[in-house]
């Protein structure tokens, strides 16, 4: 990756073969052991999609709450068959399993954690505020990619946005003769994200003038700019600086969301940008048109989804939109947005586990897809009664 400010590129193209060397050999026909890291909101999607391949072995499940140790796996991931596999809050036991990979989905990460899973030569595929690593203190970055090195070990995070968004938005650009601008923005009514913390961080009902309220959101939402970095690199170009603005828009009435509460005179609508520059120019901006409660008109309208924009020759514009599938039978949507961050990381990890050590990012992997569902072949005999 390159470093703000210098011209140490290094993106390796599609199909590159250095990134299929990785020194922890494995059988690609043996399924690949992984173990689980919280099974939360995000967490238990990707656990449930584990138990579904068969070319991945839960061997172990990590747990916050007393009340999930012991679980079988199957149980938290409302999985239709036991697993076996019973959560533990014992990291080193764990950690003795020798697995290929971690999927790694707490809210918050923790530098001393992912030290230990690298450092033991466990692969890391995580949601969890990460695509390059670079909002940590340089000190701690370093941590992680020592650790790295010493167990012979790859991280990568990923999720809907930062992550999906991102590489849609590199494909679009391949697409133009030339290009001035990329600009990609979650535009949603984030009330369905029943998480009254992650809301709170973000400003929603606080009070607008809160000092340093506009800082702490910049922190809070930092792995944006991470992605604004990876883009750069992604399209070999130095950013002299990137920075942060965001507006919010107080809300007009009073909202009672059940998990908080949004009152009147309190912030309802948050947008926001990290921006990347050359020169005066900003050529990458990735940020949010959130809002909650029924009392607020935010600075431009709502797309109900992922808005990236190619400003170009051509322009390039798509929308992505999250809907439900056929059998989707959960109440309201936010289980949807949840699978659609999980995945991108769990789908990640065999091309993960066979990549060169060290922090590895959207622009360095080939491409990542998901797995078919298989139907059955139609037999000769299907197909004859078919015919008149």
């Amino acid at each position: 990756m390159s470093r703000l400010g210098t011209n140490e590129n290094t993106f390796l193209f599609l199909g590159d073969t250095r990134w299929f060397h990785h020194p922890m050999t494995y059988d690609a026909a043996r399924p690949l052991r992984v173990i689980q890291w919280t099974t939360g909101n995000v967490g238990r999607r990707s656990l449930h999609a584990i138990l579904s391949r068969p070319d991945m072995e839960l061997v172990g499940v990590f747990a916050h709450g007393a009340d999930k140790v012991g679980v079988d796996a199957a149980e938290l991931a409302d999985f239709p068959e036991p697993s076996g596999v019973l959560a533990t809050d014992d990291v080193d036991g764990l950690i003795a399993l020798a697995p290929d990979a971690c999927v790694y989905n707490p809210l918050w990460s923790s530098t001393d954690d992912l030290v230990r899973l690298l450092e033991a030569g466990i692969n890391v595929c995580t949601t969890a505020g990460w695509i390059t690593g670079t909002k940590l203190d340089p000190a701690e970055r370093a941590r992680i990619e020592d650790a790295c090195k010493r167990g012979e070990s790859s991280i990568f995070g990923s999720g809907a946005h930062p992550g999906m968004t991102n590489i849609v938005a590199l494909t679009l650009t391949a697409s133009c003769a030339s290009i001035k601008h990329v600009r990609i923005t979650e535009s949603v009514d984030c009330s369905t994200y029943a998480s009254a913390e992650t809301q709170a961080a973000m400003g929603f009902g606080r009070d607008p003038a809160t000092p340093g309220l506009a800082e702490s959101v910049r922190r809070e939402s930092e792995v944006f700019a991470e992605s604004v970095g990876m883009m750069a690199d992604a399209m070999k170009v130095t950013l002299d600086r990137i920075d942060f603005d965001v507006t919010f828009t107080a809300a007009t009435g009073n909202t009672d969301l059940g998990f908080m509460e949004i009152p009147a005179g309190t912030v309802g609508s948050v947008y926001g940008y990290h921006r990347g520059w050359v020169g005066d120019h900003n050529l990458i901006s990735v940020g949010f048109n959130w809002t909650m409660g029924d009392h607020v008109v935010p600075p431009k309208p709502l797309k109900h989804g992922h808005d990236i924009q190619v400003f170009g020759a051509p322009n390039m514009r798509t929308v992505i939109h999250c809907l439900p599938h056929e059998e989707w039978d959960e109440e309201g949507f936010m289980g949807l947005g949840m699978i659609y961050t999980a995945m991108p990381v769990t789908n990640a990890v065999p091309t993960v586990v066979a990549a060169a050590p060290g922090i590895v990012t959207l622009a360095d992997l080939p491409v990542v897809t998901g797995r078919p569902t298989l139907i059955p072949r139609a037999t000769d005999a299907d197909t004859s009664r078919g015919q008149g």
